[in-house]
């Protein structure tokens, strides 16, 4: 039970939170309504599956350089606490639990899964290679999205491509914040981000602008999907978030970082939902 524990606080699991309403936000909106138990049960595994796959290998691939890096040489594994056999072991059982979660729904979720399997592997590595890292997690998580869509519908619409693109921007962004705090580790490893590349203030611009759009999306969708008035009330409240979170940091004060990487971006998800939902039904 204590590596069980270890292992969860490893993954940040909770951090699910940061993509899982918007998986759900794609299936009610497909639906136009409940999606029913199946679907609901089954799409919140995969994505389970999905976060715990993905994050698994990110600590698997980036032990040796948490292992150096002052702010996560604590992490589990690089401090003995799991060991990389145990994180494998995670990795493979929920990309097996992806994998069933996505047959289980339909033919089209199974024949795309292994793409998305691709995506949630292989973003780890990103960083080493390009400073499009960011917007490559975005489009990573963006695929919750739709997953949740084609999971009640079995095709692609419009509408999913617009969540799709929200996500995608919405995670750029505030991965570019939570960037800023490693550039000088960055920069004397040779790993590539915006920050290292282009400096702290111009990654806190390119958040804003990711952030912009973000909004912009959110106003796409509801006006695609006829939203009610709820759903705008619900946007201009993720938009005052947005605005707070970016208040929190400054490139020449990162102290409140985790603030605003963590408890505002939980948030908005959640908020998100609310708003869809009392869009849809209120």
């Amino acid at each position: 039970m204590r590596a069980v524990r270890h292992l969860l606080d490893a993954i940040k699991f909770e951090h699910t939170v940061f993509a899982l309403p918007f998986a759900y936000v794609a299936m009610v909106l497909a639906a136009d309504g409940w999606p029913g138990w199946r679907v609901l049960v089954w799409v919140t595994l995969a994505m389970a599956g999905a976060r715990t796959l993905a994050m698994s290998v990110n600590r698997l691939a980036d032990r040796w350089i948490d292992a150096r890096n002052p702010r996560t040489r604590a992490r589990h594994l690089p401090s003995g606490l799991l060991s990389p056999r145990q994180v494998g072991a995670a990795a493979i059982l929920s990309g097996a639990l992806l994998l069933v979660s996505a047959a289980k729904l339909n033919p089209l979720c199974l024949a795309l899964s292994p793409i998305a399997v691709l995506f949630l592997v292989g973003y780890s590595y990103t960083k080493r290679v390009t400073w499009l890292s960011h917007w490559i997690l975005g489009f990573t998580d963006g695929i919750a999205a739709a997953g949740g869509w084609i999971a009640v519908r079995e095709t692609f619409d419009p509408p999913v491509f617009i969540l799709w693109f929200a996500l995608t921007v919405w995670i750029a962004g505030f991965d570019l914040i939570y960037a800023c705090q490693d550039v000088d580790f960055d920069r004397a490893e040779g790993l590539h981000s915006v920050p290292a590349r282009f400096g702290v203030a111009a990654a806190l611009h390119a958040a804003k602008a990711c952030h912009v759009l973000t909004v912009g999306a959110f106003a796409a969708l509801g006006a695609v999907m006829g939203l009610g008035v709820l759903y705008w009330v619900g946007v201009l409240v993720v938009a005052g978030l947005l605005v707070y979170e970016h208040s929190l940091v400054s490139p020449t004060d990162l102290s409140r970082l985790d603030m605003a990487f963590f408890n505002v971006n939980g948030y908005i998800s959640v908020i998100l939902l609310a708003a869809v939902l009392a869009g849809l039904w209120a």
